[in-house]
């Protein structure tokens, strides 16, 4: 096991148990040794957000979207960064892109039918 997937797998365990202080400790190591993946952006990005942290939030979705356009949880959670800004019109575009891959998710429709994003 490398030691990017170590701290990668403590990460998500810890980010499952919602101690996400520590996870955030574990998936920047990861992202450390491994800047470019994008499922550590995205599990890193995810922390930040449930901790509060927005703007580090959207810079890790941002990443993860750079590093793979057909990533559709990075787009739903850009687009929750974006409501937490205010910023209502680059929400919707990343939300209606994140709801053309997924259709049937229950999440995306739920953010579209909450700000009216349809």
């Amino acid at each position: 096991m490398t030691k990017a997937y170590y701290h990668f797998k403590i990460g998500k365990e810890l980010s499952g148990k919602k101690d996400f202080l520590k996870a955030i400790m574990h998936l920047e190591k990861a992202k450390d040794i491994e800047p470019n993946k994008g499922s550590i952006r995205e599990s890193l990005a995810r922390a930040y957000y449930n901790c509060g942290f927005y703007s580090s939030a959207k810079k890790h979705f941002k990443k993860a979207v750079d590093i793979d356009v057909t990533n559709d949880f990075a787009h739903y959670g850009l687009s929750l960064c974006f409501v937490k800004e205010g910023n209502i019109d680059k929400a919707r575009g990343h939300i209606r892109i994140a709801l053309s891959m997924k259709p049937k998710s229950k999440i995306y429709k739920k953010l579209a039918k909450k700000f009216n994003f349809q």
